[in-house]
């Protein structure tokens, strides 16, 4: 994907193969910015050439008017047009620049957390990413999930000689789970917010500083999550993950909560999936230690297979504080290539759906009646061809795969209370 910054001067956009090859790509996916900020992202025509800014220039014209209203936003003037050169009178650096530049002087210590497990490779190019974050206010804590062997702990060591910063605390969780993983860290959190991500993400370099831009933006404030976009999406598999749903959530940002600002979803709140998932997910610190962090039954690598994000992000809201989405807080995500590997990971995301709604009840009692007022709305979520989660589905789209998740939908409360169960036992 081309990162394409919309005030200076547009890049030229080449072929990847040979003039005249038939392996070249027809089209290629760009995203767009202004002044940094994700804009959106757009797949446009490409000749066996490739495209010159002027050419690119020509084929960009429609996202004139998103400029301009991101512009007036900031109170600063609409550009006339689009040109090789960038956006017309685009370059005045906007108010909400300013504010990110001194909070990345002067903004609050903050703490990643990343769990792992046997992926030294991946982690160590997620490491690569966060080394270049302009925040660096800022510590990591890496936690080597129910680990097969030393790699990850070698992988890491070899990293911190080669790195003076940023400083990196590894530590080991022999159980397995990626909750427990994320509660073992944070033990170890040092900062006032701590920032989630996953080991098979790379992170943009305005990541850290979106997160704490949102996070300071407001009184209440208690979780922040941000963008997720494919990394690469260059299988029929990675394509049908992104008709599934993907993981990105839009570009506006979005401050919601049970008061003056709830979203036009009937589900809300139990559809807080749609403002973001774990791998790019920020808590007060102190929130999260006070509600006793995950639920250690929950997440990959338990019977319960997924949702201890979900449910975090569900108690932030009923808790009465805020969450805001905000896209400046980006992270690019490796989309499995093959479609064994979609089949798991669809089944899996049913399984653990079935178990976050599950142990919603389990932990917050008083949403029952709630949720079975909204069962039949629910049920439209999921199956009907044009609600939200299935609009994005292309003609083809395998049955096979809405099957397989709501066979794992059906599954996720027997597999939470399995998955209870064997914690309870494992701790006694």
């Amino acid at each position: 994907m081309y990162d394409v910054e919309l005030s200076a001067r547009l890049p030229r956009v080449a072929s990847a193969g040979p003039v005249g090859s038939t392996d070249a790509p027809s089209h290629a996916r760009l995203l767009l910015r202004l002044h940094t900020r994700p804009l959106s992202d757009v797949v446009v025509p490409l000749t066996p050439d490739g495209l010159e800014p002027e050419q690119l220039a020509g084929v960009l014209t429609d996202v004139v008017p998103l400029a301009e209203a991101h512009l007036e936003r900031d109170g600063l003037p609409a550009p006339a047009r689009l040109t090789a050169r960038g956006l017309d009178d685009a370059g005045v650096l906007p108010r909400c620049l300013q504010r990110r530049q001194e909070l990345e002087a002067e903004g609050p210590w903050a703490t990643v957390l990343i769990a792992t497990h046997n992926r030294p490779e991946s982690l160590v190019r997620c490491l690569d990413s966060i080394a270049r974050l302009r925040y660096r206010r800022f510590d990591v804590v890496v936690v080597d999930s129910a680990p097969a062997s030393d790699a990850t702990a070698r992988a890491v060591a070899a990293w911190q000689q080669n790195h003076a910063f940023p400083a990196v605390c590894y530590l080991r969780e022999s159980r397995p789970g990626v909750a427990l993983a994320h509660n073992r860290g944070l033990e170890a959190i040092t900062g006032s917010w701590v920032a989630i991500t996953d080991d098979d993400v790379v992170v943009d370099p305005y990541w850290l500083s979106g997160i704490v831009e949102a996070a300071t933006s407001g009184p209440g404030v208690g979780c922040v999550t941000g963008l997720i976009l494919p990394a690469e999406v260059n299988t029929a598999a990675q394509n049908l993950l992104e008709q599934f749903g993907g993981y990105a959530r839009g570009y506006q940002r979005r401050s919601v909560n049970l008061n003056g600002h709830r979203p036009d979803d009937r589900l809300f709140p139990f559809t807080v999936g749609r403002l973001g998932s774990g791998a790019n997910m920020a808590f007060e610190t102190a929130l999260l230690r006070e509600r006793g962090g995950f639920d250690p039954a929950m997440g990959t690598g338990t019977a319960a297979r997924g949702g201890d994000d979900l449910l975090a992000l569900l108690r932030v809201i009923t808790g009465g504080r805020t969450l805001v989405y905000e896209p400046t807080a980006l992270v690019w995500h490796w989309h499995r290539p093959d479609y064994a590997s979609l089949r798991r990971l669809v089944h899996d995301y049913g399984v653990g759906l079935g178990a976050y709604l599950t142990s919603a009840i389990v932990h917050e009692p008083r949403l029952l009646p709630d949720m079975v007022r909204r069962v039949a709305q629910g049920a439209w979520h999921l199956v009907g061809r044009s609600s939200e989660k299935n609009r994005h589905k292309q003609v083809g789209y395998p049955r096979e795969l809405e099957i397989i998740e709501l066979a794992g939908l059906a599954r996720g409360p027997l597999a939470y209370a399995v998955s209870r169960w064997q914690h309870r036992r494992i701790s006694r």
